[in-house]
């Protein structure tokens, strides 16, 4: 049976040329592709891949908040992180988000297709300079006093999050999220209070460094 691939990156270039390079494997089928995490979200339901490379950072819904969505759904899919980030905030939030594998895109093709067929058997697979990292972060836990980590927000918090250090104005984010432009506001001024924040720029540096944007 085919190893069924769902592709989540908002660079159509970069989603063409890994298709083109996974198809060339006899047993890896690419089922579809997804612009950002929301979509991804959406096809994962739709198509039941068995894994799913997902960009970290993508508009709308990156791949953290994703990840998270699509794992506690459906368990059984497992997701790699293939990314140009290898900050450690990115890579922590991944793997908190139940992804299996992380890779930066830099990677080659016989890399990408060893990782696919690793945590297709239940295993993680990290490349080595993140296996360096995840295991310097166990050893030495980097520690900020200024406000908590992302862990603590709800999902949804971590959307009204992104979708405000990204610039969206209220009425967007209500209008993306299908709530009231009330709602939106609630997030908002809870997040200000949960993690310390004074204002937009507040909130935005805050997600920059919690690796929920790159914006």
């Amino acid at each position: 049976m085919s190893i069924k691939i769902l592709l989540a990156d908002d660079h159509q270039l970069t989603r063409e040329g890994v298709r083109s390079l996974l198809e060339r494997e006899e047993d890896i089928k690419v089922v579809g592709e997804a612009v950002d995490g929301r979509a991804a979200v959406r096809l994962a339901r739709e198509l039941g891949p068995d894994v799913i490379l997902m960009d970290v950072c993508m508009p709308d819904m990156n791949g953290i908040v994703a990840t998270t969505l699509i794992l506690a759904e459906t368990p059984r899919i497992k997701v790699i992180a293939l990314t140009i980030l290898d900050d450690r905030r990115f890579v922590s939030n991944m793997l908190r988000a139940g992804a299996s594998g992380y890779l930066l895109k830099d990677c080659s093709c016989k890399e990408l297709i060893r990782a696919i067929r690793r945590v297709v058997t239940n295993k993680i697979y990290l490349s080595s300079g993140i296996m360096d990292m995840v295991v310097r972060e166990y050893v030495t836990p980097p520690v900020y006093a200024d406000s908590p980590g992302a862990s603590h927000l709800t999902i949804r918090e971590k959307e009204v999050l992104q979708l405000v250090a990204e610039g969206y104005s209220t009425p967007q984010i209500a209008n993306s999220l299908h709530v009231s432009a009330k709602t939106v506001e609630s997030h908002r001024q809870n997040l200000m209070v949960k993690i310390n924040a004074k204002g937009i720029a507040g909130l935005t540096k805050y997600a920059i460094r919690e690796g929920l944007t790159s914006a």
